[in-house]
C-alpha cells in the first residue's frame, strides 16, 4: 500500500482553523484521491472525516546568484488536502512527541 498521508501542515492559519472549523491540512502524495485521503486520516487518527478539499501546487523555480555564478533549480510540487473532521474530534498532532 502506498504511503498517502506525507506529513501535517502546522502553520498558524490552519491552528486557527483547527481551533474553530475542526480544519486540518496535510501534505498527501500526488496521485491520492479524496476518498483514499479519508480512508487514511480515519485509520491513522480514529476520528470522523466530514469533508475532504484538495489542492494541487506546481514547484516554483528559483535563480540564485552567487560568487560561482548563477544556480537555478526549482522546488518541488506538491499536493494539499485540508480535512474537516465531525464536531467534538480533534487531531492531536504532537501526542507521540
Amino acid at each position: 500500500m502506498k504511503e498517502i498521508i506525507i506529513k501535517p501542515m502546522v502553520t498558524e492559519r490552519l491552528t486557527a482553523d483547527a481551533e474553530k472549523l475542526n480544519k486540518y491540512g496535510f501534505i498527501v502524495d500526488k496521485n491520492a484521491n479524496k476518498i483514499e485521503i479519508r480512508e487514511a486520516i480515519e485509520k491513522i487518527y480514529g476520528v470522523s472525516v466530514t469533508g475532504v478539499r484538495t489542492m494541487n501546487y506546481m514547484g516554483k523555480k528559483s535563480v540564485k546568484h552567487t560568487t560561482s555564478g548563477v544556480v537555478k533549480g526549482s522546488k518541488p510540487s506538491f499536493k494539499k488536502a485540508l480535512v474537516t473532521v465531525a464536531k467534538g474530534d480533534t487531531i492531536d498532532f504532537y501526542a507521540g512527541i
